[in-house]
């Protein structure tokens, strides 16, 4: 069986704790980039989730080695943080969807 695993802040990993998934907190969106790379690689784990503001801040290398990945699956928690750049994360969206680098302006 796969487990669940989470890369959050400290301030959501308790709740994760208690709800029984594995949690790695990561304080910063460099402790989030370290952590993540290595979870990619285990045998057990079926689905991770990160923060959203950590998965917008991952290098497109490394998305792009996520999204050919069949496991484990790569989901974002949506942010309780309101300078997460709705329109960066809109932007790669449509990138991924369309294939084409689309720029948003006002």
């Amino acid at each position: 069986m796969f487990k669940l695993v989470i890369v959050t802040d400290s301030d959501r990993a308790s709740g994760f704790r208690l709800a029984g998934a594995e949690v790695y907190e990561a304080d910063d969106m460099e402790e989030a980039r370290a952590a993540i790379p290595p979870l990619l690689h285990k045998d057990d784990i079926g689905i991770v989730a990160v923060n959203e503001e950590y998965m917008l801040g991952l290098d497109e290398k490394l998305m792009d080695r996520i999204e050919k990945m069949h496991r484990p699956l790569i989901i974002p928690i949506p942010s309780k943080k309101k300078e997460v750049d709705r329109r960066t994360y809109i932007e790669r969206l449509l990138r991924k969807a369309i294939g084409y680098n689309i720029v948003l302006k006002r």
